[in-house]
C-alpha cells in the first residue's frame, strides 16, 4: 500500500500544481486518513471526500493501460474497453471522477463520488447492508484516487477450457459457483506487480449505475423501478427463459458492459448484519420490475444457484 505522502504528492499531479505548504499539511493528514486499515469514521469521511475530490479532479479522462492490455475500443466516457493479450478477456473503464458527489462508503454519509447508492431508498437499514473499508475496497479506493476510475469486467465471468475465469463474449457464464469460490477465483483473474482483480464491491457495483444514469444510458427508473427492457428476466419480450451466453444481445448492453441486468446475478462483497452476502442484478429467473437492477438481495455465502453469476474489477497499482 503506498504512504500517505506519495498520495498527496499524486493528488498534487492530478490537479496541475504544487499546493502551498499549509494546505499540503492538511493533504498529508487527510492522506493518513485514508491509508490506514480501520472502519471510516464520521470524523475521515469529510477528509476522503476532499481528497478523492482534488485527486480525481482530471485524470478520469485518461484511462491507465496496463502491461499484457490494448484499447480495443470506445472512449473515457462511453465504454473504454481493454483486452488482455493472453486471452481475450475485457474489461471497461468506469470514470468515477465524473460522478455527482451521492454516494456513501459508510453507510450514513453520501457525498462520495465512488461509493454505493440509495437508488431504492432504503437507507441501507431495514437489512443493515454494510462494506468495511479496509483490505481490497481500501485498495481500489487509492488506486480511484490515483488514476480517477477502476475496470470492471466487460461481461460475467465464464470457464475457459481450461477451467481459468474470463471476461469474454460468446460463452456460459459460470454459475452453480457460491460466494466464497467465487471470491477465490475472481481473485485469480490477475495478480501481479501492475494489477489485481477481486469480486465486486457494492461501491463499484453502485458507481456503474450512477455512470450509466450520468451518461444518460440509462434512467433512474430503468436502475431503481423496472429493468425489464434491458435484461434477460423472465418477463422481457421474447424472453429465452434460461441463462443465455454473454454479450448476446445488444440490448442488453450499456456503456460497453454487458448483462449487468438480468440472466445472471451476482455475488457482491456487500453483506448484511448476519454476514449473508449481497446478490445484485437480477436474473432471467426474476422479473425486471420487483428485481431491478438496483434491488439488493442476499442469500447464504455457502449456497448455489443456477441462476447466480459474478463479475470481478481491476484494482491498478
Amino acid at each position: 500500500m503506498k504512504r500517505y505522502k506519495e498520495i498527496v504528492l499524486e493528488a498534487e499531479k492530478g490537479i496541475g500544481f504544487e499546493v502551498s505548504e499549509g494546505i499540503r499539511g492538511e493533504l498529508i493528514i487527510r492522506a493518513r486518513n485514508i491509508a490506514t486499515t480501520e472502519a471510516l469514521a464520521k470524523t475521515r469521511e469529510e477528509s476522503i471526500t476532499k481528497a478523492l475530490n482534488v485527486a480525481t479532479a482530471n485524470n478520469y479522462v485518461n484511462p491507465p493501460i496496463p502491461e499484457g492490455y490494448k484499447r480495443v475500443c470506445g472512449k473515457w466516457n462511453n465504454g473504454f474497453v481493454i483486452e488482455r493479450d493472453s486471452d481475450g478477456s475485457q474489461f471497461v473503464w468506469v470514470p468515477v471522477g465524473s460522478l455527482d458527489s451521492d454516494g456513501t462508503l459508510d453507510g450514513e454519509h453520501f457525498s462520495q463520488k465512488f461509493g454505493r447508492r440509495n437508488y431504492m431508498k432504503d437507507e441501507f437499514s431495514y437489512d443493515g447492508f454494510n462494506e468495511v473499508l479496509n483490505g481490497e475496497l481500501l485498495e481500489q479506493l487509492e488506486s480511484v484516487i490515483k488514476y480517477g476510475g477502476f475496470y470492471i469486467s466487460r461481461y460475467n465471468i465464464s470457464k475457459s477450457s481450461a477451467g481459468k475465469p474470463q471476461s469474454i463474449k460468446g460463452v456460459m457464464p459460470w454459475v452453480n459457483i457460491n460466494f466464497d469460490d467465487a471470491k477465490k477465483i475472481a481473485s485469480t483473474i490477475e495478480d501481479n506487480e501492475a494489477v489485481k482483480s477481486h469480486l465486486t464491491f457494492g461501491a463499484e457495483y453502485d458507481s456503474v449505475l450512477e455512470w450509466f444514469i450520468k451518461t444518460e444510458v440509462k434512467t433512474l427508473a430503468e436502475i431503481a423501478e423496472d429493468s425489464t427492457e434491458w435484461g434477460n428476466h423472465w418477463n422481457t419480450e421474447n424472453s429465452p427463459r434460461k441463462v443465455v451466453k454473454t454479450g448476446s444481445r445488444e440490448k442488453w448492453c450499456a456503456n460497453n458492459i454487458y448483462d449487468f441486468a438480468g440472466n445472471v446475478d451476482e455475488w457482491t462483497q456487500e453483506q448484511n448484519e448476519s454476514s449473508y452476502r449481497v446478490i445484485r442484478g437480477g436474473s432471467y429467473d426474476l422479473d425486471g420490475y420487483n428485481c431491478p437492477v438496483a434491488y439488493r438481495g442476499y442469500d447464504n455465502p455457502g449456497e448455489v444457484f443456477d441462476d447466480t453469476g459474478f463479475r470481478a474489477a481491476l484494482y491498478i497499482k
